[in-house]
């Protein structure tokens, strides 16, 4: 019985209850808000598959970015912890920056060729290429302003950070991004062979929305055990 509660408890895929408490955090009403303006995009600016998912997987960098920062705070009065730091956290961006630099290959040369002839990597010129052709600067600043509350929020603000560790840190962001977009190329093939209809890009920002509340929402309950412990 204590084992199956144990691989329930680990398990990254268990269904977290989405009720008004949770719905009205301040993290998860900015994450929201973040991830239902790309609608904007899709309903005035024409959007269609390809930049949506250049603005999620942007939104790994800006993950990226803030796991730095909080591999970097984590565990402060531990002597131990700041030893591993000076191996850990250069490991983490040489690894992560490789990982991430693969996957907007591949969204640029799958999905670019939906509406560009001639899709290339993603280079910085080719990047500010599309941000300003679909005008993206809006719906990736929401979204870091998003990562930002739940840091100040909940990573400093609630103490997280006094439980954290950085080996576990270090692939914390892998299962979030592969869970998440895994399931956002999915969807977004099937709709590049069938067509781009408003309906399926809703859908789709849909499904990422509540990926992203769950894997939000499975993260503070496991923080929140840790400190009860």
């Amino acid at each position: 019985m204590n084992e199956t509660k144990a691989v329930k408890k680990n398990n990254p895929f268990t269904w977290q209850k989405i009720g008004f408490t949770e719905m009205t955090r301040p993290s998860v009403v900015t994450l929201l808000i973040a991830n239902i303006l790309p609608l904007f995009g899709v309903f005035l600016l024409d959007w269609s598959v390809f930049p949506l998912l250049v603005v999620f997987w942007l939104e790994n960098v800006i993950v990226g970015i803030f796991n730095v920062f909080k591999m970097l705070i984590a565990s402060p009065a531990s002597g131990r912890e700041w030893a591993s730091k000076v191996v850990a956290i250069p490991f983490f961006c040489f690894h992560y920056g490789i990982f991430t630099f693969v996957h907007g290959i591949f969204v640029f040369l799958m999905f670019g060729g939906l509406m560009m002839d001639n899709p290339e990597f993603p280079t910085p010129g080719n990047i500010a290429y599309v941000f300003d052709m679909y005008q993206l600067w809006w719906a990736v600043l929401a979204l870091f302003i998003s990562h930002l509350v739940s840091f100040v929020l909940n990573y400093i603000g609630k103490g997280e950070y006094k439980q954290a560790n950085v080996n576990a840190l270090m692939g914390e962001p892998y299962g979030r991004v592969v869970v998440l977009h895994v399931t956002i190329i999915l969807g977004a093939f099937l709709i590049g062979i069938f067509g781009a209809p408003v309906f399926a890009l809703i859908l789709l920002i849909a499904l990422k929305l509540v990926v992203d509340i769950q894997a939000h929402l499975r993260q503070r309950k496991k923080y929140g055990e840790k400190r009860e412990r």
